[in-house]
């Protein structure tokens, strides 16, 4: 697990609930989400990739987006972001459409499959997540939430106050 805190183990140090000690938890907890999301996401209907998975809420999310803006979004190099573009269309996910002004450029889109596969990888995300949060006690699950919107507020405060970037989604 990750240790924000330095050297050593984090837990045997005790709660703390200072920012570095908490910020080891978070870490730890982050890990530990990300392996559920991931495990949710295989049990889906079509097998994908977190890559490819990222890819198809990107352009979910923005319609009509081309090639050039998926590769930033996605960080990554227009090739590696063609070749996957190819992949997803193969599996009848996306869709590549000229763009009406401009014929050299591609528009990308999901097809109705694309969507549904969506649909059911949120909808087992969201399942593995409520089981996990029902085996917590309620108080615990309270104090989680008001946790976490108190850090997405400081998180939109400072997005909107100088411009860095909030919570990746």
């Amino acid at each position: 697990m990750t240790d924000l805190g330095g050297p050593g183990n984090h837990r045997a140090r005790g709660p703390g609930d200072g920012p570095e000690a908490v910020a080891s938890q978070i870490a730890d907890a982050v890990e530990s989400l990300t392996a559920l999301w991931s495990f949710a996401a295989q049990g889906a209907s079509l097998r994908l990739s977190l890559h490819q998975l990222r890819a198809l809420r990107t352009v979910q999310a923005a319609p009509g987006l081309n090639l050039t803006a998926l590769a930033e979004s996605l960080d990554i190099g227009l090739p590696t972001a063609s070749r996957l573009c190819d992949r997803l269309a193969a599996a009848g996910l996306l869709e590549r459409t000229p763009h009406p002004d401009t014929r050299r450029e591609v528009q990308l889109r999901l097809t109705a499959h694309g969507q549904h596969v969506l649909v059911d990888v949120a909808g087992r995300r969201a399942q593995a997540l409520a089981t996990a949060l029902a085996a917590m006690k309620p108080a615990e699950r309270a104090a989680l939430s008001k946790g976490l919107r108190g850090f997405l507020a400081v998180q939109d405060s400072t997005s909107d106050t100088d411009g860095a970037q909030g919570p990746v989604t």
